[in-house]
C-alpha cells in the first residue's frame, strides 16, 4: 500500500460536477494506491501512521490538533514508467482488492476518531487543494 500525504489548508474532490468530498479546515489530503499483496493490517498500520505523524504546525499530528482528512483512492501510485512513455498499471491492485483495502484504511482512520470524508472509488475526480507549506510526503507499507 502506497499514500502520499499532503497538507493542505482547503481541498475538494469533484465527481461529474459534484463536491462529493472536502476538508472542512485545515488538515490532510491522503491519496491511497493498493497494490497485490496488500492487507487489512497495512491498511490499519498506514492509517495510524497518517493520523499520528507530526507534519502540522508546531510538530503537531492531525490526531492532535483534530484535523480532518480527505481520501482519494489513486491506482496510478503504482504506475511503473522505466519502459517507454506508457505507464504500466500491471503493479496496481484490481478493484475487487483495492476497493476493501481504501475502505479498511478509512475505516481505521475514523476508528481512531478522526474526520473523513471520501472522493468516489473508480471515477473520474477532479481533486483541488492548496498544499500548505508545500508539505508532500510519500508512504509505503514499509514506511
Amino acid at each position: 500500500m502506497r499514500v502520499v500525504v499532503q497538507r493542505a489548508t482547503s481541498a475538494s474532490v469533484t465527481v461529474e460536477g459534484e463536491v462529493v468530498g472536502s476538508l472542512p479546515g485545515p488538515g490532510l489530503v491522503v491519496l491511497v494506491g493498493v497494490t497485490h499483496d496488500d492487507t487489512e493490517a497495512d491498511a490499519a498500520r498506514l492509517a495510524d501512521k497518517v493520523w499520528t505523524l507530526r507534519i502540522l504546525a508546531d510538530e503537531r499530528s492531525a490526531e492532535q490538533e483534530g484535523a480532518p482528512l480527505l481520501v482519494v483512492s489513486q491506482f496510478t501510485l503504482y504506475a511503473d514508467t522505466r519502459k517507454g512513455r506508457r505507464p504500466s498499471w500491471n503493479a496496481a491492485a484490481p478493484r475487487p482488492v483495492s476497493e476493501p483495502l481504501v475502505e479498511a484504511f478509512v475505516a481505521a482512520l475514523r476508528a481512531r476518531g478522526a474526520h473523513v470524508e471520501t472522493g468516489v472509488f473508480g471515477a473520474m475526480m477532479q481533486v483541488a487543494l492548496v498544499n500548505d507549506g508545500p508539505m508532500t510526503l510519500v508512504l509505503d507499507t514499509d514506511s
